[in-house]
């Protein structure tokens, strides 16, 4: 992580004295925010109607190798991932889900659990549509960020947090989770969970899981490295190399047994990060395997990635 500051002018969504959510059009990495036209906190029957106000208000952050404050703090953090100013792991994120509230994400904006039933209720009686995406700490990006050059095919299934690349694509069954995502072109099908990295070139294939740091305690931060395929229904638990490959449907964790072409067996920790590597599963003997690549796979669809 680096000494950056930054800071940003936002409009906030308050239920009392409680921040559910932030958005700053404009973040920038400075201590002088960006100038903001035409944002205001007028008063409207959308606020009324699920119970919130609306502030504007301005962010500033000394230093991104800290830990956030408060909540405002968090969402600028978020918007600096999603605006592609920061990578993932460049700025600290400890202790964000202390800061965040648990809010209903509704086509008509964040609701406080608390008031959802009322809110539900004055909504039909105003014949205003009403829909909960979900409820959860973190709404999805595209209602706060929208990068350019993506292509996200089912948008309730980026986070805000997450750095997606120009020429990323998200299909319907991918997802990408913050502090997390691509450094490159990439197609995703499968799952980047929090703080996983992957590279230019690489594929995520259909049902594909990449272990991240939030579950069981894991603090190794897995990376994907350049021009790899993660095939379709398969997993990963160790970082990657460039040019790696592993079988559809075969999962590697970091404790696995893999047979090298030797004979050896080695855990599969100690290849973490190698590069040029075809993991696999023998379907004779049931082994996990693992052997140097020869060939090329034919890479990704540039078609697909001209966005």
């Amino acid at each position: 992580m680096t000494n950056m500051s930054a800071s940003a002018i936002g409009l906030a969504t308050f239920s009392g004295e409680t921040l559910l959510d932030v958005w700053y059009p404009k973040p920038v990495l400075s201590t002088k925010p960006a100038d903001v036209s035409g944002l205001n906190a007028d008063g409207k029957l959308n606020e009324v109607i699920r119970q919130v106000t609306t502030r504007v208000i301005t962010t500033t952050i000394t230093d991104l190798s800290a830990a956030p404050v408060d909540a405002a703090d968090v969402y600028l953090r978020l918007h600096l991932l999603s605006h592609r100013l920061v990578k993932p792991h460049a700025i600290n994120l400890d202790g964000i889900f202390g800061l965040l509230q648990n809010v209903a994400w509704t086509s008509s904006g964040p609701v406080t659990i608390a008031n959802l039933t009322e809110v539900q209720l004055q909504s039909r009686v105003h014949g205003q549509p009403f829909h909960i995406y979900s409820v959860d700490k973190f709404p999805r990006m595209v209602d706060y960020v929208v990068p350019s050059g993506v292509r996200i095919a089912d948008a309730d299934r980026v986070r805000l947090g997450a750095h997606l690349a120009d020429g990323t694509t998200v299909m319907h069954e991918g997802f990408v989770n913050f502090n997390a995502g691509t450094l490159g072109t990439s197609m995703v099908e499968g799952r980047i969970s929090a703080g996983v990295v992957v590279g230019n070139g690489s594929d995520i294939g259909g049902g594909a899981s990449i272990m991240g740091t939030l579950s069981g305690g894991g603090k190794e931060v897995i990376t994907i490295g350049e021009n790899c395929l993660v095939g379709a229904n398969s997993g990963v638990g160790i970082s990657l190399g460039d040019n790696c490959v592993i079988e559809a449907g075969c999962y590697v964790t970091s404790g696995s047994k893999i047979k090298l072409p030797d004979g050896e067996f080695v855990k599969a920790k100690e290849l973490s990060g190698a590069a040029g590597l075809v993991f696999w599963r023998n379907s004779v003997t049931g082994a996990l395997e693992a052997k140097p690549k020869t060939g090329t796979w034919s890479g990704l669809n540039s078609v697909l990635h001209k966005n």
